[in-house]
């Protein structure tokens, strides 16, 4: 039988594994105004796995209704920048039904100048 006739098909796999975390946020989550789970349950969640680390901020957005943010970040920059860039890059991807968590990685970079 001929091979160009019938060619043979592969499948390639890749998976990829990790530790399930609780809470299964990390640094942000954008949940989308049609998203399966609400800011109500996102909250009692959070509440009982990780009390007082997160803060939920109810938003008026074209697919979001709420940003569930980790409280330290916001000592490495302001919520307000944060915010608005998330969420101008999250709708880039998102939609009503999303729910999309975020890892953030921020660098500070500090020079100083000093007398001799």
């Amino acid at each position: 039988m001929d091979k160009s006739i019938h060619p043979s098909r592969k499948a390639e796999i890749n998976i990829q594994l990790s530790e399930f975390e609780v809470p299964p946020i990390q640094d942000i989550l954008l949940v989308g105004k049609k998203a399966p789970i609400g800011p109500e349950a996102v909250r009692q969640m959070i509440d009982a796995l990780s009390p007082e680390q997160y803060e939920i901020i109810l938003i008026d957005h074209i697919f979001f209704e709420a940003v569930v943010l980790k409280k330290s970040i916001t000592k490495l920059i302001p919520k307000e920048k944060l915010l608005s860039i998330i969420l101008d890059e999250g709708e880039r991807i998102a939609s009503e039904n999303t729910l999309l968590r975020a890892q953030v990685n921020i660098t500070i970079q500090v020079t100083r100048g000093v007398d001799l």
